[in-house]
């Protein structure tokens, strides 16, 4: 006859096991704002499946440029028509959404050409997008959460960049984020300066259009090894897994859901583990990629 647990222990058991899972448990992060077919912001969150949502994008900045915004289709800054946008923010915010403004992508419209031209940029979009003032606020009166850094050009000094935005946030007394989307190769990152300096709450690596640190089932190690040396490198809060969420979405690193829920997810699941980023909005509506994993990341 085999010897039971006493009642308490399998108590203690059982709500250590609850603590572990949760604390592992992931969120779902998707961009928005590159499409005019993936609909309202405020029909994003209201969806339920996202916990961040990142607007896409502030495309030009830096070097004598005017910062603009490019949100597609949605509206047009030029025109001050992106108001309608705040609402959108605001309504995200009430549903306990974190809502942050990316900026760079995949243009050759921004660069820094030296670190006080990174600062300049900085007290913009502090004064435009978070708690400064100014009287061309592109989104109204609604202020975002936070910066992500999606750069994928142009010239060094983000480190510079995310070092100003820091001091804004310090002297604000309300929490704001630093977030970046570094592509997971992780030598010569473009970013690498600015992930260095520990000032970072999430970074989601884009595991795609980089074939040798993918994921695939049948041979995960160099994606292993990616997200091994990523998460044991750089001080940030939580790291995420980055996923186009169709096959549409990027040219290489399409997962099956079955296959995220199976094989990849089981590899990142640690203390730093935050979740899963998906590019993009558009492209989610159209695969329901969200729906299928929401449950298990």
């Amino acid at each position: 006859m085999r010897n039971k647990l006493p009642l308490p222990l399998c108590f203690f058991l059982l709500i250590s096991l609850t603590l572990f899972s949760k604390s592992n448990a992931g969120s779902l992060v998707v961009y928005w704002g590159q499409n005019e077919g993936e609909g309202r912001l405020t029909d994003t969150c209201n969806t339920g499946l996202y916990q961040i949502v990142n607007i896409a994008f502030l495309s030009s900045f830096g070097n004598g440029r005017q910062p603009q915004i490019n949100l597609a289709g949605h509206c047009s800054p030029a025109s001050n028509g992106c108001q309608r946008v705040g609402t959108g923010i605001k309504n995200c915010q009430s549903r306990g959404i974190k809502v942050m403004l990316s900026i760079g992508g995949g243009t050759n419209t921004y660069s820094l050409s030296s670190p006080d031209d990174a600062r300049h940029v900085a007290d913009y979009i502090w004064d435009n997008f978070l708690g400064g003032n100014s009287n061309s606020r592109p989104f109204g009166d609604a202020v975002l959460d936070g910066v992500d850094f999606d750069i994928e050009g142009g010239e060094a000094h983000y480190a510079a960049l995310a070092h100003r935005l820091h001091d804004h946030y310090a002297g604000s007394g309300k929490k704001f984020y630093l977030t970046a989307a570094p592509q997971c190769p992780f030598q010569n990152n473009i970013l690498h300066e600015a992930l260095t300096t520990g000032l970072f709450d999430h970074v989601w690596i884009q595991f795609y259009n980089n074939p040798q640190c993918e994921f695939t089932s049948n041979n995960p190690s160099g994606f292993k090894s990616s997200w091994n040396q990523w998460t044991t490198s750089i001080n940030a809060g939580k790291f995420y897994v980055g996923l186009p969420a169709s096959h549409e979405a990027a040219g290489t690193g399409y997962v099956p859901s079955q296959d995220l829920i199976n094989h990849l997810l089981p590899i990142v699941r640690s203390r730093k583990y935050g979740g899963v980023m998906l590019w993009d909005r558009f492209h989610d509506l159209q695969s329901g990629y969200s729906g299928k994993i929401s449950g298990s990341v």
